[in-house]
């Protein structure tokens, strides 16, 4: 088997009335492939030298918190989120009003806040919890982020919304707006001369962090701060613009809130992502569906950057939360046993949110090698498995697969073909769950190289797939060797069956020959346990082309499975899968290429070609192929072995 059981737990047991399967994780790699460091930045999870303050905002009347009833500094105003939002029916309507002492006309505005000990004014840093028991409260489960960015020179906030979590749905936009009505007191705060916080916040860097339903609250509450009015009732007038920066979005959901019946827009904003494998609550990776919809016009500088991080799971990203995904019921449902430690995963995410915001908020630029290529930071991340996806504003599609139907079609100015595919066409990329996708389409490409027939050693010519760049298109990107090609690829577990033998057709027809017997149909595809690597060859017009493997640019990963129920099948019988796919970005520097074939020239590129010489059979997904300018340098300390492989 390609997958190895760990059998951390012994034989199976029974539990709950249900049997469970020995624990399985997938052979880890990361001993290997986070071996180095080659970015010459400070390790961003290293606490700073600044002394960090802590204080509470809010209407001050809370029922059942005494930091926000007794401990307030700041007091704020109550904001009518009654358009937004609303309790399922009138029972729990009364409910939440005994307990909360409020309703949805009267919202809170409550904060936690930790900040400098210094004059500033310092980048403003808003982060938002999720759904959760409603009387267990999430806004205190960031504390580790506040207390890290704060002493690094950032006043953070954790957003209270518990007063929205609870036996209510649909409510997502009320959880973006509250973010923005959160910035308006921001304003104040930093305007007012008896605040504390008076020019102390650079109101002209702003970030948003949400996790779960927070983490879409971030994406909606960016597209209404460019809004005029609230897409569901235009009565509701909108004049946010703020200038917000940066969006990070911990395991979020997605599509709850769909304004117009469309999935939320972004144009223009850096944008992060980060998920969990072995979530037991958002249990597939919706947030790359957002991660698809964040658009550059290519009036600025930004990029959009997503992990998928092996036995990471939902709730140990908040310390409130903690292992158990749904509370403490779902003990006999999950199993808990394949986790990363809670203090791992928070390692993580100090990590690469704080590397975002430095490179967003502070123009730490590098910080960027780290999303382009996680390896380079391999020595600063805990010891797990990622999968990455990256895109920056300078990135020039050649294609991502939405222009039409045609395969022969690779967006305008580009062609498409194969040799030799026993597979291709282009579909939507799936997710776990069945029936599941993110409304994005790459191109799927299987083939085997060995010919059928009683010889097994018989292989034919390597099949390949190009893209082929016409004269316009390549006098439009003005490529030169400060340019890197970047595309996305996954490996699938299909092996397609061995190739036909070509016909002879030399040979002159013979009627009184035997006819030959009806072709048999292929075998199904079967999972595959090689590892996999192919070539990229890229070529001019000149004639001249250079190759190099794949797997120099980053680990060629297939599927990662992941078990999140204890009972043996579950996850198959809930999913269809036990494995989410998620494409790797690849980025590979024009300048690589130039040694390897005497007189080569980028800005001639005339084609790109996936040549699968270096695996005899296989299935991959690709999609967003082009071109970005200009890519580190650091991948070349990466190439000459300075970072890990």
């Amino acid at each position: 088997m390609r997958r190895h059981s760990a059998l951390l737990a012994g034989s199976a047991i029974l539990l709950g009335g249900c049997l469970q399967a020995p624990l399985k994780v997938s052979p880890d790699d990361s001993p290997r492939v986070l071996s180095r460091l080659a970015i010459g930045a400070p390790d961003p999870s290293a606490r700073g030298t600044l002394a960090v303050r802590q204080l509470y905002y809010g209407a001050g009347t809370d029922l059942h918190r005494a930091e926000f009833r007794d401990s307030v500094t700041i007091k704020t105003r109550t904001v009518d989120g009654s358009k937004l939002a609303a309790a399922p029916d009138p029972a729990q309507a009364k409910i939440r009003k005994k307990y909360w002492g409020f309703d949805f006309a009267k919202l809170p505005v409550n904060g936690r806040v930790w900040y400098p000990d210094g004059p500033g004014p310092y980048p403003l840093v808003l982060i938002v919890h999720g759904n959760h028991n409603m009387k267990e409260f999430s806004d205190p489960g960031y504390a580790y982020l506040g207390e890290l960015l704060a002493s690094r020179g950032y006043i953070m906030a954790s957003v209270d919304e518990n007063f929205l979590n609870g036996f209510i749905r649909g409510e997502n936009d009320a959880r973006g707006w509250m973010l923005l009505k959160h910035l308006e007191a921001w304003r104040t705060f930093n305007d007012s001369a008896t605040s504390p916080l008076r020019g102390k916040v650079d109101m002209g860097n702003i970030a948003l962090m949400g996790h779960s339903r927070g983490g879409e609250a971030v994406a909606v509450a960016g597209l209404f701060n460019r809004l005029s009015n609230y897409p569901d009732d235009a009565n509701l007038k909108f004049a946010f613009n703020f200038n917000i920066k940066a969006l990070v979005a911990i395991a979020p959901v997605d599509g709850q809130y769909r304004p117009a019946e469309k999935g939320t827009p972004l144009i223009d904003y850096n944008y992060l992502v980060i998920h969990g494998t072995h979530d037991g609550d958002v249990s597939t990776f919706n947030g790359l569906a957002q991660y698809e919809r964040v658009r550059f016009s290519g009036r600025g500088d930004y990029f959009k950057s997503a992990f998928l991080v092996y036995r990471a799971n939902h709730g140990q990203w908040n310390t409130v939360w903690g292992s158990t995904d749904g509370g403490e019921r779902s003990r006999r449902s999950l199993d808990l046993r394949s986790f990363i430690t809670q203090a791992e995963q928070r390692r993580f995410a100090e990590v690469t949110i704080t590397a975002f915001l430095e490179a967003t908020l502070k123009g730490r630029r590098d910080y960027l090698p780290l999303f382009r290529d996680h390896r380079t930071a391999g020595q600063w991340l805990p010891k797990t498995m990622y999968l990455t996806r990256f895109q920056e504003s300078s990135f020039r599609a050649l294609t991502d697969y939405e222009e039409d139907v045609d395969v022969t079609t690779a967006g305008p100015g580009a062609t498409a073909s194969g040799d030799s595919l026993a597979t291709w066409k282009e579909a939507a990329v799936p997710f776990r769950n069945r029936g599941g996708n993110m409304a994005h389409n790459a191109v799927t490409l299987g083939w085997n190289n060995r010919i059928a027939g009683d010889d097994t050693t018989k292989r034919g010519q390597p099949a390949s797939y190009s893209v082929t760049l016409g004269d316009s298109l390549r006098q439009a990107l003005r490529l030169s060797g400060d340019a890197a090609l970047v595309f996305s690829l996954a490996p699938l577990d299909g092996k397609p069956g061995p190739r036909q033998p070509a016909r002879d057709t030399t040979k002159k027809a013979d009627s009184s020959a035997k006819k030959p017997a009806a072709k048999r149909p292929s075998p199904k595809t079967q999972p595959d346990t090689t590892p996999m690597d192919l070539s990229i060859v890229v070529h001019d017009a000149e004639g001249r082309s250079a190759r190099v493997p794949l797997s120099r640019y980053g680990a060629v990963r297939r599927p990662l499975e992941s078990y999140v129920y204890r009972r043996k099948g579950r996850d198959k019988e809930r999913f269809g899968n036990v494995w989410e796919i998620v494409l790797q970005t690849y980025v590979i520097p024009l300048a690589d290429l130039v040694p390897l074939s005497a007189g080569f020239d980028p800005a001639k590129i005339t084609r790109v070609t996936w040549l699968f010489d270096r695996t005899e059979a296989g299935t991959v997904l690709l999609d967003n192929i082009g071109f970005a300018s200009p890519p580190p340098a650091y991948m070349t300390d990466l190439i000459n072995g300075r970072s890990g492989r």
